[in-house]
């Protein structure tokens, strides 16, 4: 997957995205590891890094506030889906997400939208079962304390990002 192209696609509002100016600093069978900044400036946040967790359906990111400060973690709820003759990742928000906050708080967000994709026909019925399935999965790692298997990608990279700054 040398040159790969990333995609962010959403349900609602309907958009599909090129992540082009994403850097992925590492990629194998599991996981991507990107770099970004911000699409479009924003107030809250500034930049981060990401996750995308291939055989499980997570997309985990770090975000970061301008002066570097940790946000909070974020993590979507997707699905892959690889387009080899465009060497392309699309990876499909199912609309579930979960923030974990520095002080351990955790919250979930946008269960309505996977309500609002049920009645609209936005997706198939067993894309919102998927979705939930996952989200379950996810907070169960959570719960009992093993965020640190999803954190550990990025924890690790930012640390060699600070030793080779040094």
């Amino acid at each position: 997957m040398k040159d790969l192209k990333i995609y962010r696609k959403r349900m609602i509002p309907d958009e599909c995205i090129l992540l082009k100016d994403d850097l992925i600093l590492e990629q194998n069978d599991e996981i991507i590891l990107t770099k970004w900044n911000t699409l479009k400036p924003r107030r809250d946040f500034h930049h981060g890094y990401s996750c995308y967790f291939l055989k499980l359906g997570y997309k985990v990111s770090k975000f970061f506030r301008e002066d570097n400060t940790l946000l909070y973690w974020y993590c979507d709820i997707v699905d892959y889906t690889y387009k080899e003759e465009d060497n392309a990742l699309i990876v499909t928000d199912l609309l579930a997400d979960v923030v974990i906050y520095p002080d351990g708080y955790i919250k979930v967000l946008d269960l309505d939208e996977l309500a609002v994709a049920l009645e609209k026909h936005l997706c198939e019925p067993q894309i919102i079962t998927q979705a939930l399935r996952k989200l379950d999965n996810l907070l169960n790692l959570l719960y009992d304390d093993k965020f640190d298997t999803l954190s550990s990608n990025i924890d690790k990279l930012e640390k060699n990002e600070c030793v080779q700054n040094i």
